[in-house]
This record gives structure tokens, sequence and C-alpha cells, in this order.
């Protein structure tokens, strides 16, 4: 175990916040208004409100769960106390696929983003691809308190850059360009506000989900906080927070400075909504390169939360054990290179960022349900658990979130069937190579397994 253990006490809750807005802030820059052509500026508005309430009850219950168990398996580890060995992994996979893909249809989108921006003369492909894995996992490998710290940097400046869009795009917003989407009369329940009908508003959810993706990856971090108990419920919280302003301000100045169908099919709806005349400005420029640092950050930070939940899973024995190797800088180097060189394959072998991301969003509404019910069982089942942070509500706001989630499982068909299916046979191997190999090879001196023996032996002694 001595080889698989992380720098312990490298950040704060305010580095984590940082970590927390960076894995979501490439969302709010670009994908979300594919949703407006699903559900139009009504529907979107609502399946946003929607995701909202789910992540906010949902990041409520991980930050009484992360003062519970705050080891590096997250999501993993919770459902492990309260769901047994095949639910940690059920969850553990699910996390792994939206952590591995996610990056994976970044690094695409940061292509895009170098060839329309010109730099360097380059093109998207996969030498851009190469380098953003190389050099930002090299970042990593560095330390993780480097490594949180330029992540912190970047996340500020696609942060600021979000404020001065919307204070810009705001001076020129007129709530009539909010619905100006077409009218499919014949979809049930179809209006101004919601051209696509009542089910244009769940086709919305997935997209809805573009403004808090990622924020639940905050406990990952959890063998290498100070005080854990303390500081993972107060960044989780305050990323939250953040994420919803951030959506608010962006969401209304895109749709109301230019106009919904305008946006709708933009691969930068920010800078679309502040060129009018289809005429580069000084500010749209300046969103522009914004842009490419808020992905950056999100990719940074993604890669971040992929290796510590890859490298939880092996030590625990569910994945190969040499995969939770550390190095002398405390760093999970096969964790991140493993993973690096799936992504960075993904994305040059298919160039399709938007169905990875599909995938990626998939795996996450999986997860979600999963750590919902986890939250929900262990109040249950031990409710004289010590718990340093409790969730407002309780039990309710846990079933709330599992509600959505599920829902938001479902609309993943609505939106791309062959994502879901991609996803559904990844986890389908995954969970063989449990049910066959991996079940039977854990590792009982693994904190999330020392943390089930100890729950076991506390419950044997009681009905003694």
């Amino acid at each position: 175990m001595e080889r698989r253990a992380l720098r312990r006490g490298s950040a704060g809750w305010l580095l984590l916040t940082g970590l927390g807005v960076a894995y979501v802030v490439s969302g709010d820059f670009s994908g979300w208004n594919f949703g407006l052509a699903e559900g139009g500026f009504g529907g979107l508005a609502i399946a946003m409100v929607l995701m909202g309430i789910m992540y906010g009850c949902m990041v409520f219950s991980l930050a009484e769960l992360s003062s519970v168990l705050p080891t590096a398996g997250g999501g993993y580890g919770f459902a492990r106390r309260a769901l047994g060995p095949w639910g940690g992994f059920l969850t553990g996979t699910a996390i792994l696929i939206e952590y591995v893909l996610a990056p994976a249809a970044i690094s695409i989108f940061i292509g895009d983003y170098v060839e329309s921006l010109g730099l360097f003369g380059l093109t998207s492909g996969w030498p851009v691809y190469l380098f953003c894995f190389v050099v930002f996992i090299g970042i990593h490998l560095w330390g993780v308190g480097e490594a949180l710290r330029f992540s912190f940097v970047v996340t500020g400046i696609a942060v600021t850059a979000l404020l001065i869009f919307a204070v810009g795009a705001f001076t020129r917003f007129d709530a009539a360009n909010l619905n100006d989407i077409p009218v499919d009369a014949s979809a049930f329940g179809s209006n101004s506000w919601l051209p696509m009908g009542l089910l244009g508003i769940w086709a919305a959810f997935p997209f809805g989900m573009w403004f808090f993706l990622g924020v639940e990856g905050v406990p990952l971090a959890a063998e290498e906080t100070r005080e854990p108990a303390r500081t993972l419920p107060k960044a989780i919280r305050w990323s939250m927070a953040i994420l919803v302003v951030l959506a608010l301000l962006t969401f209304f100045a895109s749709a109301g400075s230019r106009g919904a169908a305008a946006i709708q099919d933009a691969g930068n709806p920010l800078v679309e909504a502040l060129q009018p005349d289809g005429e580069p400005t000084t500010l749209s420029r300046i969103i522009n390169y914004a842009g490419l640092a808020g992905l950056v950050a999100s990719f940074f930070s993604l890669i971040y939360a992929g290796s510590r939940q890859l490298f939880a899973l092996s030590r625990a024995g569910y994945l190969p054990r040499f995969l939770s190797l550390t190095s002398r800088r405390k760093a999970p180097y096969l964790g991140l290179l493993v993973p690096g060189a799936i992504g960075f394959g993904l994305a040059a072998a298919t160039g399709d960022g938007a169905r990875m991301l599909n995938v990626a969003v998939f795996g996450a509404t999986i997860s979600y349900a999963l750590m919902s019910l986890s939250h929900i069982v262990l109040r249950r089942r031990e409710p004289e658990l010590h718990r340093p942070y409790r969730t407002p509500g309780g039990v309710a706001t846990s079933s709330v979130a599992l509600t959505l989630a599920c829902a938001a499982l479902v609309a993943t068909f609505l939106v791309d069937v062959v994502a879901a299916v991609i996803a559904l046979v990844v986890y389908g191997v995954a969970v063989a190579y449990f049910g066959f190999y991996s079940r039977h090879h854990l590792v009982a001196k693994a904190p999330e397994e020392e943390f089930a023996a100890l729950a076991a032996a506390e419950a044997e002694l009681d009905r003694g």
C-alpha cells in the first residue's frame, strides 16, 4: 500500500472549489446550445432547471457521503459501502466511462478552437490532440499541488471571460430573441416557448446537464485534501453555487443577444452571440480565446478525476492492481497514462467529440442514480453513522436526485441511441470482467474495503 499512496494535504477548499468549477466550465462555452434544437428556449430552460435541481440534490448528498468516507474512491467508495462490491464496481465503472470519454471529446473541441483561431496555422487533428494529452498529463505527473494550482488559474481566466461576455451580451438583450425558433405544430403541447412540444423538455435533459456535468468529481480528491470531512462539503457547495450563477448568465445572455435560432447549431455559441452581423468584434475574439481556456480547464481537471477513479478501483482490486502504482511524487502515473492513451486513440481514430460526450453522459447518469441510492441506503441502514455534515432534507433530497437521474438516463436514448448502445456494450464487457475475475481478487487493505469490513463487523456485533 505504500506504493499506492497519494500526496496528502495538498489541497484546501479554495483549490477544490476551483477544481469543481474546472470540471464543468467548458460546458458553458459550448455544447449546451444544441439543446435548443431539441426543446427550444423554453424546453431547454426547464431542462436546465430540473437538471440543476438534480445536481443540487446530488451534491448535497455527496457532501455528506464524502464527510463519512473521505477516500479517493469518491462515488465508487460510497456505493461500495452502501451497495456492496457489485454496487461499487458498477458505480466506479460508470464514472470511469464518463472521465475517460469526456477528455477525449474535449481534446477534439480544443483542436477545433485552435483551427478556428488560426493558431500557428494548425488544423484540428491528431498532433493537437497528442500535444494536449502529453503536456497536461505531464503537469499531473509533476505533482497534484502544481496541477490543481494550474487548473485554478486557467479556470479563473475562463470564469472571468464568462462574466465579461455576460456584460457585453446583455447590452443587446431582447426578450423576443428567446423564442424565435419555428414551432413544430405537430408536436404535442408546442408553442413559441416550447417549439418541439412537451417531449422536447425531456430530450433537452442531457444538454441541461452540460452546465453542471462533472462537479460530482470533487470527492475524488479526498485523500489529497486537508481536513477532508470539513473541506469537501464546503468545496462541493461553493462549486455548485458558482456553476448555477454561470449557467443562468450564459444561457440568458447568449439566447437574448443573438437569438436562440442563431446559436442552436453553433460550435461556439458565445462567439456567435456577440457577432450579430457575422463579423468578429474585439469582444468576440477575446471570448473565443477564453473558450479555449475553458476547454483546457475542463480537459485538465477531468484527466485528474479519471486517474483518481482508476487508481481507487485498481488499488482495491476491481481493476488490475498495477494501475494503482504511484511515482516518487505520489502521482498515479499509470492511472494517468493508460486512460490518456485510450482517450488519445479514440480522439485520433474517430474525431467525433459529440458522440463521445453522449457516451460520457450515459455513464454519468448511471453513476448519479447509484450514488443517490447509496445515500438513501446508508441513511436507512446505518442511521447512527458519524456524519460531520448532514444533507439538508435527508433521504427526500437524494430521492429527488435519484428520480431525475433515472429520467436523464432514459433521455439519452432520445438524443443518441448509438452512443447509448456503445456505452451499454462497454459497460457489459466491464461487468463480465468483474463477475468472472476481479470480484474474487479484491484487496482487503484498500480503504474502501476496510470501511466495508468495519461496517460488517459492527453490524455483526449489533446482532450479537
